[in-house]
């Protein structure tokens, strides 16, 4: 079964590696959010790309929930003492990535093409492809004014009310090689279990990928970020209490309207199921702590096809 998953980070990078262990890493191809990416001191830096290519070669730091395990700051030390930017928390083994892909950027060489030769590099099987190759940035409308995306969640802690969103460069976006391809040739098509508004709909702001997902002929599943109504970590329940008038399975299913035949929620939500119009509801337990956890979710969204 080919399997694509439109994915976010953190969370949704450890639902990737569940669906790679369970549908094959050779099987799976992920697609992933770019309106993330930062230039920090000079470095692009592609957060949520990162974070899934950690989660596949087993780097990642599972108790801090991001970056990678062993990370040291020696570096992000010194640039601090010298008054440097260092809001952005860089470490010693992740700066390393960020210099190779930035040189190979300035090089000539496209996005895909330097997040290809890193997964290589770590030994990932798994196909990682960003959204699109063009510039694509997530910028947030708040009370407190506008502010691009990791301004607004590190920088400033998320702490901004969201009054609505914005995808600078999503008109002029084209899908980066593959992307389209793959959703062609999949079997199933996965949205992880990622905030909606700022690592799924960005990615959907690319207007060729949006069309294609709505255009598919297999079904689409996408995995709820919330358990009872709540987000694991990161400020999803409280965007879409704002923005979507409540956290329940509908209102996240409201976030994919046309796009999705089915939605796989957390144990906690199934008194809770109203207003899902013919989105099938799996039920089960979403709470990824380990490869076991991380496993059975994957195999309840692959299980997921509508009847």
């Amino acid at each position: 079964m080919n399997v694509v998953v439109l994915s976010g980070g953190v969370g949704g990078a450890r639902f990737v590696r569940g669906v790679a262990a369970v549908a094959g890493p050779a099987s799976t191809t992920v697609i992933g959010n770019v309106g993330d990416d930062v230039e920090v001191l000079g470095l692009h830096v592609s957060p949520d790309l990162d974070s899934i290519l950690y989660a596949l070669a087993g780097l990642a730091d599972e108790e801090r929930g991001w970056g990678r395990a062993g990370e040291t700051w020696r570096a992000l030390e010194t640039v601090r003492e010298l008054g440097g930017e260092g809001w952005f928390a860089l470490g010693d083994l992740d700066l390393g990535l960020h210099l190779v892909r930035s040189q190979a950027l300035r090089d000539g060489a496209a996005l895909s093409e330097v997040t290809a030769r890193l997964a290589q590099a770590l030994g990932v099987e798994t196909r990682i492809l960003p959204a699109t190759d063009d510039p694509l940035r997530t910028w947030l409308d708040t009370p407190a004014g506008s502010f691009p995306f990791q301004e607004w969640f590190v920088a400033r802690g998320h702490r901004d009310e969201v009054d609505s969103l914005r995808f600078e460069g999503a008109a002029a976006a084209r899908p980066a090689p593959g992307t389209l391809e793959a959703i062609a040739a999949a079997d199933m098509i996965l949205l992880a279990p990622s905030n909606p508004y700022v690592s799924i709909h960005p990615i959907l702001a690319v207007a060729e990928l949006r069309e294609a997902l709505a255009a598919r002929t297999v079904p689409c599943v996408a995995v709820s970020p919330l358990i009872g109504g709540r987000a694991v970590k990161g400020p999803a329940d409280r965007m879409l209490r704002r923005l979507a008038g409540g956290t329940s399975p509908a209102h996240v299913t409201g976030c994919y309207e046309g796009l999705i035949d089915a939605i796989v929620v957390d144990e906690a939500d199934a008194d809770d199921l109203d207003g899902l119009g013919d989105v099938r509801a799996i039920v089960t337990r979403t709470l990824m702590s380990d490869d076991d956890t991380r496993r059975r979710l994957a195999e309840a969204a692959l299980g997921a096809v509508p009847a």
